[in-house]
């Protein structure tokens, strides 16, 4: 496959790597992993570069901060090994992973926005009035029925340590405080929203080192600020592996 890839000048390994701050030695484990074709020899066993092989660097270069280094290489593997279907495929995968991004990062965004003060449920006609809180806090009654959800679904994230409620020493019920109430909330809106309880968790334990949601906002706003420059860089990315499969031909 190194064979008369692209006629021209020849270049050697110093030649392709000094103009990205690279060394000769990444260079050849470039061409190794299949990044770079395959290169000719001369008669002295000395590897010999094309203006391809620069094409083929500069696509991987650029195809690396948008997509990480792994996806990165199996995109130029595949191309190189003449398996371009496969290349589009890697690439498409890559791009969903960073719309599921964002879409984390909206619902992330919603839950807190509707989050507000937490506020008793009225009991409803006719039935028996459950204990609505305890000293500074609520119990696991009155909160499940404000969420719409079972007491055994606090429990469960409870054991998931989405929630750390306290017990009253007098009747031994969990008594959730005012970050419990707000932790269970953040957790009931990213439940609805498709997201895992192991997913859930990090989140968290954020918002609770935090001291609360909103020193939150920084994070979420630089969070949306790498989204949107990973998303630039897969532009910039795309147009040098076109340049490259051009040139390939």
């Amino acid at each position: 496959m190194g064979r008369n890839l692209q006629s021209g000048e020849r270049l050697r390994p110093v030649d392709l790597a000094r103009g990205h701050g690279l060394s000769t030695q990444a260079i050849r484990n470039y061409e190794e992993a299949g990044i770079l074709p395959a290169a000719d020899r001369t008669p002295h066993g000395y590897r010999t570069y094309t203006s391809l092989h620069a094409g083929a660097l500069r696509a991987f270069l650029a195809l690396v901060p948008g997509h990480g280094h792994q996806t990165a290489t199996a995109i130029m593997r595949a191309v190189n090994e003449g398996a371009v279907d496969e290349a589009f495929r890697v690439i498409d995968e890559s791009h969903a992973k960073l719309l599921d991004d964002r879409r984390t990062l909206q619902a992330v965004e919603s839950a807190l926005r509707d989050l507000g003060p937490a506020t008793a449920p009225e009991p409803g006609a006719g039935a028996e009035p459950a204990p609505v809180s305890g000293p500074g806090g609520t119990f696991i009654g009155p909160l499940a029925e404000e969420l719409g959800i079972r007491p055994a679904t606090l429990r469960k994230w409870e054991r998931a340590g989405l929630v750390h409620p306290r017990r009253d020493l007098r009747t031994g019920y969990r008594v959730y405080d005012e970050a419990d109430v707000r932790d269970a909330r953040l957790a009931h809106q990213l439940r609805r929203g498709g997201y895992l309880l192991e997913q859930i968790a990090p989140l968290i334990a954020q918002v609770r080192a935090a001291g609360g949601l909103e020193p939150l906002q920084a994070a979420l706003s630089d969070w949306q600020r790498r989204l949107s420059a990973r998303g630039r860089t897969m532009l910039a990315g795309a147009a040098e592996l076109e340049a490259y499969l051009r040139e390939r031909g």
